[in-house]
């Protein structure tokens, strides 16, 4: 999936992460959590998966979380990638 403009997915409400993406050149990953020390690890490899799975190479991710479950930060990442590309989406993907 080819990321061609910015798009972001979330809010700022606790529990809830906001997600935002936009082209880059390789993969440029951001994390500021509320809880980073603890879950920054996981953070980031949530991230890493969703973008292997749906096979983004080249973008900018910034996630500013307030706790969010990691079934949330996974929905919104999706969202937010899905908006930002042109591309129809593989929907078996999402899965």
């Amino acid at each position: 999936m080819k990321i061609s403009q910015v798009a972001m997915a979330g809010t700022l409400e606790s529990s809830d992460t906001m997600i935002r993406v936009a082209p880059a050149s390789g993969r440029d990953i951001e994390i500021n959590s509320s809880v980073g020390k603890q879950f920054g690890q996981a953070i980031y490899d949530t991230v890493i998966r969703v973008l292997d799975r749906l096979n983004v190479q080249d973008c900018q991710v910034i996630v500013e979380d307030k706790g969010a479950l990691d079934c949330v930060l996974e929905a919104r990442l999706q969202a937010a990638l899905l908006r930002a590309s042109d591309e129809q989406p593989e929907w078996e993907k999402l899965l």
